[in-house]
């Protein structure tokens, strides 16, 4: 992740805020786990070793783009079985968008939502196994 900033707002008075693109992607994190149907976000091996040594990463399976036509995001996930994956990406997109908008005041030009795997629960697991 570069150490590029997004400017929110400027204001002459009190000064400037900016906004890391960490930032934008802890909270679009939590946004995505908080739908159900959502079983976790899928990050990558080195993430998945920090939380074996118990370090909860809020911006798991996110990556944040900031470029000259606005703030794009990808979202990668694992869902649970028997959900209907367009209604659960459709509520992450937009929980996502307007957790954003309420918390940053960003407007976020495209939220892409990359399912990767399906849990299966474990009652369903034993009884195909049986």
């Amino acid at each position: 992740m570069s150490e590029q900033s997004l400017k929110v707002s400027e204001d002459l008075k009190l000064g400037k805020v900016e906004i890391a693109p960490d930032v934008i992607e802890v909270i679009a994190g939590i946004a995505t786990n908080e739908i159900k149907g959502v079983y976790s976000t899928r990050g990558n091996f080195a993430v998945g070793v920090a939380e074996k040594f118990g370090l909860k990463s809020h911006s798991k399976g996110i990556k944040v783009e900031l470029t000259d036509a606005g703030v794009a995001i990808d979202v990668f996930v694992v869902l649970d079985y028997g959900v209907t994956i367009p209604v659960v990406a459709q509520k992450v997109q937009t929980n996502i968008r307007e957790t954003l908008k309420n918390m940053t005041a960003l407007d976020i030009q495209e939220v892409n939502v990359h399912v990767v795997g399906v849990q299966m629960d474990k009652e369903q697991d034993d009884q195909v196994k049986e």
